[in-house]
């Protein structure tokens, strides 16, 4: 109703789970990389707890988005069960048929729906395949079942148990695990993490990315003093914050203003959320938002028969002509490629390019931003995360501590290229972590997925940004950051000498030096970095080492490799 005074697309802040609107934030992000780092912990729980509303439900469809192909899932999200329903819920969640009980077997028996997942467990670890059980909204499990629970995960190899399950729920899931008589569960839980509020600063950057998504990347039409008030009255939760800020605007627009004021955010929070989440709101002799809107459109229709439309105001009317000739002239695209702002997150397998991407969902892209103000407000601010995020490209889940030490298990390691910039990036051929730098000077992180001859498309979190290269010029000073398998031997210092397996490899994937004498090993180096347009210093370093994967069947099959753009 007000987007079109307000010069948006659409409504911001429905609450209604849109993925194009999703934030991730910091928090976020951590959650769900707890949630893959247990996809590699052998078994057992993982537990992701939060208040309502503060999006583990957001988290929860990210991580189901991410999970290998190689797992088999089975998603509940109404739990509250008996442990033979369960079961049996879980069976059918799985394709499994559970045989009914025969004979004089009491039909509530737990023995075939056991038996019949124990066989499917033990099948899928023999296809290579891993099972994943995932009860959202667990807090309303009972003790009984929980303990049922416990008990699926007895059944183990020498190496990993078979089953993971993954729990989530309020933070009473956390109380119950707590209790003596759950002591056994919860010392098999291998990853835990509880998503707590966005902060005052986060509070702002979802407000931004939800109106930039529903299409202005202007003013925001709240001052200063509003959005401190969203951020204290809808305690830094998600959900809150959208149904604050939607009655606000509404309020706004009810009353003709371009703006929705500290007072008109207090006068939403008592129609919201009643008395009970108003500390400190100022009285006020006004009809509620509702009735005044109401009271308007009644008039309206009572001496037009139509509904009343509200004029922009006028700092609003160029945004709102433009918004609406850019809605015209792009219906077909959609109203997410008439915002400018590509944030989207489709369900299923990410879209066919030629990098794998960990299963990150593909997002459309519309013509590039000449703005990066909309990537800088959601890209990622912590490194160490903006590490885990670009590990799961190699389908490598990282845990807590440093990551780059981290991935040498899986035999990757970090490289960082500091100034070398696009011809760099293009030789690298993959996608690797940009350090973006705003206006205000501080620094974040963001994902470069693809790379073209006039713009880059870049990740954060879930959503994808296409910039030009001049936009991305103004944020990005030429370092690059990315990760590389390694070969057999290899050593931190990037030398072959006293590295006897690394030399050995080196020297058999070096073209032949041709007849007669061969020669030395540096000078095999150094006309093969010649010929790779590398410096030629005869130092089988990093650079030349990638080339050389590069060239190997056994190194180019599973690294993910950077997009081309036109």
């Amino acid at each position: 109703m007000y987007a079109p005074f307000f010069g948006l697309s659409k409504e911001p802040f429905s609450i209604a789970p849109d993925p194009r609107f999703l934030y991730m934030s910091e928090q976020h992000r951590e959650a769900l990389a707890h949630l893959l780092y247990g996809l590699g912990g052998g078994g057992g729980f993982v537990l992701l707890t939060g208040e309502i509303g503060a999006g583990k439900t957001t988290v929860c469809r990210c991580f189901l988005e991410q999970v290998p192909a190689s797992c088999s899932v089975a998603y509940i999200f109404n739990p509250k069960l008996t442990a033979n329903e369960l079961l049996q819920t879980v069976c059918a969640e799985f394709g499994i048929a559970a045989a009914p009980p025969a004979g004089l077997e009491d039909p509530r028996s737990l023995k075939a729906p056991v038996d019949a997942l124990n066989a499917f467990l033990l099948d899928s670890h023999a296809q290579g395949r891993q099972a994943v059980l995932v009860i959202d909204e667990a807090q309303s499990l009972s003790a009984d079942v929980l303990e049922q629970l416990r008990l699926l995960t007895n059944l183990e190899t020498a190496e990993r148990k078979l089953l993971q399950i993954v729990l989530i729920g309020q933070p009473e899931l956390r109380e119950m695990l707590a209790r003596p008589e759950l002591e056994q569960l919860a010392q098999r839980v291998i990853a835990r993490y509880h998503l707590g509020p966005l902060s005052a600063a986060e509070s702002v950057h979802y407000i931004r990315h939800r109106m930039a998504v529903a299409g202005t990347a202007s003013q925001l039409p709240f001052d200063g003093p509003a959005l401190t008030r969203i951020h204290t009255l809808s305690r830094g939760v998600p959900r809150r914050i959208n149904l604050l800020a939607d009655r606000a605007l509404l309020g706004a627009y009810a009353l003709g203003r371009p703006r929705a004021d500290q007072r008109t955010v207090e006068q939403a929070a008592r129609e919201v959320f009643g008395e009970q989440a108003r500390r400190g709101a100022r009285p006020r002799r006004a009809l509620t938002l509702a009735a005044t809107l109401a009271l308007g459109a009644g008039l309206g229709w009572g001496l037009t028969g139509r509904w009343p439309v509200a004029s922009p105001p006028a700092p609003l009317a160029a945004a709102s002509a433009a918004s609406a000739a850019s809605a015209a002239s792009a219906a077909s695209a959609g109203a997410a490629a008439s915002a400018g702002v590509a944030v989207a997150l489709a369900a299923g397998e990410a879209a066919a390019s030629a990098s794998p991407l960990a299963r990150v969902p593909a997002a459309a892209v519309p013509a590039a931003l000449s703005d990066p103000a909309p990537l800088l407000a959601v890209a990622q601010r912590l490194q160490a995360t903006a590490w885990r995020e670009l590990a799961l490209q190699w389908h490598v889940a990282v845990g807590e501590g440093d990551p780059c030490t981290a991935v040498a298990q899986a035999q990757l390691a970090c490289l960082r290229s500091p100034a070398g910039g696009l011809p760099a990036v293009r030789q690298l051929a993959r996608p690797g972590l940009l350090t973006l730098r705003g206006e205000d000077g501080g620094i974040v992180y963001a994902q470069l997925l693809a790379l073209g001859e006039r713009s880059a498309t870049l990740q954060a979190g879930a959503q994808r940004f296409e910039l030009t290269l001049p936009a991305l010029a103004r944020v990005w000073r030429g370092d690059f950051a990315t990760l590389w398998r390694t070969p057999p031997g290899w050593r931190a210092d990037g030398r072959v000498q006293g590295a006897p397996d690394l030399r050995a490899w080196v020297a058999t994937q070096l073209p032949a030096s041709g007849p007669g004498d061969p020669l030395p090993l540096t000078e095999r180096v150094r006309a093969f970095q010649l010929a790779q347009g590398l410096p030629p210093d005869g130092v089988a370093g990093p650079l030349t080492l990638i080339a050389l994967m590069r060239l190997s069947a056994a190194g180019s099959a599973d690294e993910p490799r950077l997009g081309a753009l036109p």
